[in-house]
């Protein structure tokens, strides 16, 4: 078996400061793992291999589950696959660049995966990519300053919104939403294009009215939000667009965010969307299904690093039509529902 990607792999304590770097140049190698699919699936790494993970906001949970991830897997694959995980804008550029060859494996939202798989949204054409699982659910957080006078998406009109980092999964929902609010997202607001650490910024100094954020709960930097401004930022509620977002895409769902995860007064209903964890469809069949066990046998480890990987689960893993399972991920659960 050959080896995946050759990337410079540091120590736990230096997986930030490297995800950073690769972040910036891509992390691109020569050497990419390709699948032979006349050889039986065995789920044996033989060869030391090493893996990019594409995440997102540094203060988001795509970047904490990527990093357990990454710290997890020498221990689950006897020290035949390690990895690294960097900070990337998130789902968009994630498939951008796991098609690219920059990454090896991405967290992204299921509504831009299945845009990916069947080229529709921001894909011009269908992309080599297929799942190693579902994983737990995202929430969209929507979230203003209580003095400015936002009730709901439509009161958004002439202020200042941040939509999330350029090319993530939060902006394509947050454009979904606005413009399922009958505003164009490109005229009617004063578009911020952000990540959640600048985003968090503006709204504690008052130059952001408001923003758009999809991720699990808790979320690190919405934590912080609330933590520090109280009852001067407020979610509003956007289920009343439901309807019109599954016109677009039928992974929406309502959801509830717990008045216990952020310290709110009440319980907050909005709409939530899966995640999935992707593979360029010509990875490794072994490697792939080391990854996908390793993912479900340190769930627990995962879910101490944050809350929000509790929710992976065998019931919902291959639950990704139409994004294709990868054979070797397919091989992985098969053995896990069978164990």
């Amino acid at each position: 078996m050959r080896p995946g990607n050759v990337r410079l792999v540091a120590g736990v304590g230096m997986l930030t400061l490297l995800g950073t770097a690769l972040a910036g140049c891509g992390g691109r190698q020569d050497n990419v793992a390709t699948d032979d699919t006349s050889t039986e699936v065995t789920c044996e790494v033989t060869a030391d291999t090493r893996l990019g993970i594409a995440t997102g906001n540094a203060t988001g949970v795509y970047y904490v589950v990527g990093n357990a991830l990454a710290t997890q897997l020498p221990g689950a694959t006897g020290g035949k696959v390690t990895a690294t995980a960097a900070e990337t804008g998130a789902s968009v550029q994630n498939i951008e660049q796991l098609v690219a060859g920059k990454y090896d494996i991405a967290f992204s939202l299921f509504d831009t995966a299945t845009d990916a798989a069947q080229g529709k949204g921001s894909f011009g054409s269908p992309q080599p990519v297929q799942a190693l699982a579902r994983i737990y659910d995202n929430y969209t957080q929507v979230i203003v300053r209580a003095d400015a006078g936002i009730e709901s998406v439509a009161d958004m009109k002439g202020k200042r919104i941040s939509t999330g980092s350029p090319k993530s999964g939060t902006e394509v929902i947050a454009n979904r939403l606005l413009q399922a609010a009958g505003l164009d997202p490109a005229a009617d607001i004063k578009a911020q294009r952000l990540d959640l650490t600048k985003t968090v910024d503006g709204m504690k100094d008052g130059t952001i009215d408001g923003f758009f954020w999809s991720g699990g709960i808790p979320t690190g930097g919405v934590t912080d939000l609330f933590t520090t401004q109280g009852d001067k930022v407020k979610f509003i509620d956007i289920t009343p667009l439901l309807p019109k977002m599954n016109e677009i895409n039928t992974a929406y769902q309502t959801g509830t965010i717990g008045k216990d995860v952020y310290g709110t007064p009440a319980d907050v209903a909005t709409i939530v969307v899966p995640n999935v964890l992707l593979v360029r469809e010509n990875l490794d069949a072994n490697v792939a299904c080391a990854v996908t066990k390793a993912l479900f046998e340190k769930k627990d480890e995962l879910a101490k690093a944050n809350a929000a990987a509790g929710g992976i689960s065998l019931e919902t893993a291959d639950k990704t039509d139409p994004v294709a399972v990868h054979r070797g991920a397919r091989k992985a659960l098969d053995d896990l529902f069978a164990g």
